[in-house]
């Protein structure tokens, strides 16, 4: 089964961190490409940054920038094409090699947010792997499976999550005012209250992720 994870990277040599730490109030994207050649180096950014020429004098000095080319600019934006110096650390290709995708990348802090489209948790775990083999910090902030065992779409929900949602939605726990409180349905479950609680949060939390949450103001 396919997942969809939610991750954080960090690392001082990743793609353009030394930028990201050198400018306030500065927004990186990379812009995503029907067609990927796994081996390279060159990717388009959409940058957005209120003054161009210290960005373009924080990527002179960017020791992980071997060369780039502005393609437009307007508005406090622009589009670069950004070439990657060799010693960059990148997962775009082990992603590639897992016959996975990067569906959207984005920076947050000193790192980058990445959505991955990965074959299976076996996949995310080579991932991981490379990850740590290259000193790079990961932190998984969300995973969940694309589709369910019958082949109906998850929206997000691993199985407890869909089954605690269901029971709760089917005794009646959402109607206003409610048939049966957590704990009773807690007790449904054969789960503790605060089981049931983080089950039924994280649950919702994905089923929006799927659905409804727009990828720009993921946090």
């Amino acid at each position: 089964m396919s997942i969809t994870a939610k991750i954080h990277i960090k690392h001082d040599r990743l793609a353009l961190v030394p930028t990201l730490r050198s400018l306030d109030n500065i927004k990186i994207r990379v812009i995503s490409q029907g067609t990927t050649n796994p081996g390279t180096t060159v990717f388009p950014f959409l940058v957005e940054c209120d003054d161009r020429e210290s960005l373009e004098r924080a990527l002179d000095d960017d020791p992980t920038v071997a060369s780039y080319k502005l393609v437009d600019w307007e508005d406090g934006s622009g589009i670069y094409y950004i070439e990657h110096a060799s010693g960059t650390k990148l997962i775009s290709a082990v992603v590639t090699d897992v016959n996975g995708f990067l569906a959207h990348t984005e920076t947050k802090g000193n790192g980058w947010l990445v959505r991955l489209l990965l074959p299976d948790k076996e996949a995310l775990n080579s991932v991981w792997q490379y990850a740590r083999e290259n000193d790079i910090s990961l932190e998984i902030i969300e995973i969940y499976g694309n589709e369910s065992a019958d082949g109906e779409s998850s929206y997000g929900l691993t199985p407890e999550q869909r089954t605690a949602l269901q029971t709760a939605y089917e005794k009646g726990h959402f109607q206003e005012p409610r048939d049966i409180s957590l704990t009773e349905v807690a007790e449904e479950m054969g789960l503790s209250s605060t089981a049931m609680s983080g089950r039924l949060r994280r649950g919702m939390r994905n089923l929006i992720a799927a659905t409804i949450a727009d990828p720009k103001d993921e946090d």
